[in-house]
């Protein structure tokens, strides 16, 4: 316990110490938001892979998705490195920094109103993320609960106020450049932390080959394929259709989530970008490809998870069952683990979403002239408000029956990603895109995941989300042929002045 006690004072001190350093690039609002745009590849890197996984991802979808599609899980792991990380960097990366950094946008809402010339598509935009971000940062909490208890027999209400109350202080001290330094930190110990427990996890079922083994004899329950032997070591599991979706909704899916996509905005150069591409897949391959090649065993612990009363299985217990007897060192780094992969989440959520309200609706909105150090004071205590009412709808679900918190992760996901993948893709690549194909795109997808979620989920939230961002891709253009298009001769110049900040930023580079 001494150790354990140890490790979570120094992870507590190391990130409030980073919190007071980084004070010094946050004395201004581009300083604070983006880090002045001079973030270089290894904190952008790590900042975009430990924002992308979260607890959520170790304890959450690692066991859920481990239990129902057994080591085909790797297959979301593999998408999630070389879709979500290296294909995105590759093809948003250097053009978001430069027509981002040409419109003076600091958030994505600020982006749509500026590309599109239309304050009313920078609004919707910024309710969206209001409206759908809150419940995904209240989820961010849930996947410390049990790991917790196990660890040092504390409540879950506590592990949430202190979470939060930590959260909260390196983010109002310090900003973008806290989040990101904290982010590397915290990035490293998921990248150790991953490996040691899938090493101990292996060694608990007698090794690889046994595991394997054991695993292979298992006889699927899946819906049609309840005589199929070895479901759970074929290469595409039991039911490939909703893999797929899984695998669509978290790859895909940040290429459109705001939090992860500003980290383009905020990095210096094309040299950077090219680099921090391949750290953001190596981390991807080794946290995401880690969990989920854990959470393909997740069925030899089912003697020890719980079940419901009509014996369904509780995916959120399934990977703490899988660590339970641990040797007490470990189990304290897995602690801090979950605890570095949700705060480094939340941080960026919290962030994402306080500047969002301040920059695109209270600004120019309610209060006409805001000066910069109002505005920095506004996104500080918005970052507070966030971090509060997330808390409290944490706390209101952890002591309810109710699970709509735990489906809003793949809500939320499909409605901000089915909303904004496809125009910021196309708005980046294509003059052509129209205002009415953004309102399309926006409509579509909120109403979609919404009226999904009102009808009691004839499809699940998971393929609702994936099936949001796919047809966007589809009805940006389509719509874009045959509403009328922005004024030809701004449009042209935007992609020209663009360009020439690309040339720029290669120019810094060298």
């Amino acid at each position: 316990m001494f150790l354990k006690i140890l490790m979570m004072v120094a992870f507590i001190a190391v990130t409030i110490y980073i919190g007071f350093h980084a004070r010094k690039s946050a004395r201004d609002v581009d300083g604070f938001v983006l880090g002045g745009r001079k973030v270089g590849p290894w904190l952008s890197a790590f900042a975009y892979g430990t924002t992308y996984f979260s607890a959520v991802v170790f304890v959450g979808y690692a066991g859920q998705f481990g239990w129902k599609y057994g080591m085909a899980t790797i297959w979301i792991g593999l998408g999630n490195a070389l879709i979500g990380s290296l294909l995105v960097w590759y093809v948003l990366g250097a053009r978001t920094r430069a027509m981002t950094h040409h419109l003076r946008a600091q958030t994505m809402p600020e982006f749509f109103g500026a590309r599109f010339s239309s304050p009313a598509l920078r609004i919707a935009a910024a309710v969206i993320i209001f409206i759908f971000l809150i419940p995904y940062t209240a989820s961010v909490y849930n996947g410390l609960s049990r790991l917790f208890d196990m660890a040092f027999g504390v409540p879950y209400e506590w592990c949430i106020v202190v979470m939060a109350v930590l959260t909260c202080v390196y983010v109002v001290l310090g900003g973008y450049m806290a989040t990101a330094i904290n982010d590397l930190v915290q990035g490293c110990i998921m990248l150790f932390g991953i490996v040691a427990v899938i090493v101990a996890a292996l060694t608990k079922y007698g090794g690889f080959t046994q595991a394997m083994l054991t695993l292979s004899q298992v006889p699927s329950d899946a819906p049609g394929m309840t005589e199929m032997g070895g479901a759970y070591v074929s290469i595409f599991g039991p039911d490939l259709f909703n893999l797929a979706g899984v695998l669509v909704l978290t790859s895909l899916g940040t290429w459109g989530m705001p939090q992860m996509v500003q980290k383009f905005y905020a990095i210096k150069s094309i040299d950077a970008i090219k680099r921090g591409a391949i750290i953001s897949t190596l981390f991807a391959v080794v946290v995401a490809g880690g969990c989920y090649f854990l959470g393909g065993f997740s069925r030899l612990a089912a003697g020890s998870i719980e079940y419901t009363a009509a014996g369904a299985p509780v995916y959120d217990s399934v990977i703490p069952s899988m660590l339970m007897d641990m040797p007490d060192l470990l189990m304290g780094l897995v602690v801090v683990l979950v605890l570095s992969a949700s705060m480094s989440t939340l941080s960026a959520l919290v962030l994402t979403s306080s500047s969002t309200l301040t920059l695109d609706v209270v600004k120019g909105h309610f209060i006409r002239d805001m000066n910069a150090k109002n505005q920095i004071t506004m996104i500080r205590l918005l970052v507070v408000v966030f971090v509060l009412v997330s808390m409290v709808i944490a706390l209101i679900q952890y002591n309810s029956p109710m699970t709509f918190i735990a489906q809003l992760m793949s809500i939320s996901w499909g409605a901000m990603a089915g909303s904004f993948l496809a125009p910021f893709l196309y708005g980046l690549y294509w003059q052509r895109v129209t205002v009415a194909s953004v309102w399309a795109c926006f409509i579509f997808a909120v109403s979609l995941v919404c009226v999904n979620m009102a009808l009691g989920y004839p499809m699940s939230p998971i393929n609702a989300g994936a099936l949001a961002m796919l047809a966007g891709l589809v009805i940006v253009p389509l719509v874009s042929w045959f509403t009328p298009r922005l004024d030809a001769e701004r449009t042209s110049t935007l992609f020209k002045e663009s360009y020439l900040n690309l040339h720029d930023m290669e120019i810094d580079a060298d």
